[in-house]
């Protein structure tokens, strides 16, 4: 399987190349022939042949943006590399190569039909995105383990596989290939019959058994990340993430060594339970509070596009009507010049035009600034009600953070109380109950016990300190964050809308002159 390249220099994919190749394909193609006429765009090609050209490496094909067709086939590749723009690409032609392993196909996810036929490739792997994959050829490779093929069941659209000529290709190799993979219609280029899918199935059904009650569990896993992964995502947009399950609770206590063993002792375990009962009732509060505000938000962000889109459409279609009066104007005259021969009526009728053209410019412009004008004002009212829900939104977290911190108050109070009394009787030796060592060594003296229980409660209160800045600052970052991607957006819908007219006018100024020295 092994191509030599020992006794000829490998090629490199260059600018040159790839015009060439375009080229020599523009005897079949509309491609080739606009790029001898008009030079080339390399994100307009849709396919492109690469083949027997001694290719080591591929590379230089960023621009080929909607490539749909490639072919690589009989070259000395020897590894998949560089294709992560090639994202509209369907059909991949890497057979006759020297690769010896999958990779590099991670983001081509719109691959129908993939060929890796005759290299050197061992391991069936690093397929997963390829969701689409029609046609799958494997054959003349090294594969020795028939259980690659199973790894071929997560391609739901397989219908048509080649894998003859691997090392494990021998035997009664097809009725397992048949049995694993269901979808598949053809293989080894020969039609899959009924019976022969009724027999496979019925000889490894033990086997499927196992694999599909595996597949379930691991689709439920799955299933259960992605739900997992979307409460994230929609607590952190609402700002509220972290808050669930008791996750701020716990987290007061992650770097108090203290703490923990003194809510042990037995005067402090009902209170404790209290304090936390109440404390994650506040959060979750807090977070249904957030939940709806972003829904809110996302309310008012809804109801500000719909106004914009309407703004520029109302805008659209009475610009475009000026423009299709003008244009059937212009048509009127120029087709009745077309039968006159006396230049002073030509030119009056041409500078006719221009007028005319000037006062669409001037329709247009005018146009434009009322659209600028009106937008302006809708962004305006846009942001102060961002701006007002936001500052309702930031004061009400900061009043559930009170509350949490009067609660930690609280708490600090019962703990310091409860610890003193201990403290005294441990003095007197009244303490009926023996404490544990490491509990012993903070009831040495007042001191010790009275800073172990501020400690306690001075990290509690920064991290709930913490815990409060950062949605507060988040909510802000968020706020002008959006209000500087919408200005912005204006800005630069203002810049091309200008362009844009200046363009068509330009257009046909250049027409009209054209006219006029055509005339004399």
């Amino acid at each position: 399987m092994n191509r030599l390249y020992d006794t000829v220099e490998p090629t490199v994919i260059d600018e040159d190349l790839l015009k060439q190749c375009i080229e020599e394909q523009g005897t079949a193609s509309e491609a080739g022939r606009i790029a001898k006429k008009e030079g080339l765009d390399f994100s307009e090609v849709e396919s492109l042949r690469l083949d027997f050209k001694n290719i080591l490496k591929i590379d230089n094909l960023w621009f080929f943006t909607n490539l749909v067709k490639l072919n690589l086939d009989n070259n000395i590749i020897e590894k998949i590399q560089n294709l992560d723009s090639l994202i509209h690409l369907e059909w991949l032609d890497l057979s006759f190569n020297n690769i010896e392993k999958i990779e590099g196909l991670e983001k081509l996810t719109k691959l129908k039909d993939l060929t890796l036929y005759n290299n050197q490739i061992t391991v069936l792997e690093n397929m997963d995105k390829l969701v689409n994959l029609h046609v799958f050829s494997i054959g003349n490779n090294n594969l020795s383990q028939i259980d690659n093929v199973v790894y071929l069941r997560r391609f739901r659209e397989l219908q048509c596989l080649n894998v003859a000529g691997n090392p494990f290709a021998e035997g009664d190799y097809k009725s397992y290939v048949v049995a694993h993979l269901p979808s598949i219609t053809y293989l080894d280029f020969r039609l899959v019959s009924g019976h022969m899918r009724e027999e496979a199935i019925t000889q490894y059904q033990d086997a499927i058994d196992v694999i599909e009650h595996n597949e379930r569990d691991e689709q439920k896993k799955q299933e259960k990340e992605r739900a997992r992964i979307a409460e994230e995502k929609e607590l952190r947009e609402a700002f509220v993430d972290g808050l669930m399950s008791g996750q701020l609770f716990d987290d007061l206590f992650v770097e108090d060594e203290d703490g923990p063993k003194l809510n042990l002792l037995p005067q402090m375990l009902e209170a404790f339970e209290l304090y936390k009962s109440k404390f994650c009732k506040i959060c979750e509060e807090l977070v249904s509070f957030g939940l709806k505000e972003a829904q809110n938000r996302k309310k008012e962000k809804t109801m500000f596009q719909a106004a914009v889109n309407k703004a520029k459409e109302a805008d659209k279609v009475q610009g475009v009507a000026v423009i299709n009066e003008f244009l059937a104007y212009k048509k009127k005259v120029l087709t009745e010049l077309g039968q006159v021969s006396d230049a002073r009526v030509i030119d009056a009728k041409i500078s006719e035009l221009q007028e005319e053209l000037n006062t669409v410019w001037d329709t247009l412009m005018g146009y434009e600034l009322q659209l600028a004008e009106q937008l302006e004002e809708v962004n305006k009212d846009f942001e102060r009600t961002m701006s007002d829900m936001s500052g309702t939104f930031t004061e009400t977290v900061q009043n559930y953070f009170t509350q949490c911190r009067e609660l930690e108050l609280m708490h600090h109070d019962k703990l310091t109380e409860t610890a003193l009394l201990i403290m005294e009787k441990v003095v007197k030796n009244e303490l009926e109950e023996e404490l544990p060592e490491d509990l012993r060594l903070l009831f040495v003296d007042k001191d010790t016990i009275t800073n172990a229980v501020n400690t306690s409660h001075d990290l509690h209160n920064q991290k709930i300190d913490n815990k409060e800045d950062d949605i507060v600052t988040r909510v802000g970052n968020s706020k002008e964050s959006y209000n500087a991607r919408i200005s912005e957006g204006e800005v630069q819908r203002n810049r091309h809308r200008v362009a844009e007219i200046n363009h068509f006018l330009e257009n046909i100024r250049d027409e009209l002159e054209q006219y006029e020295h055509l005339d004399r």
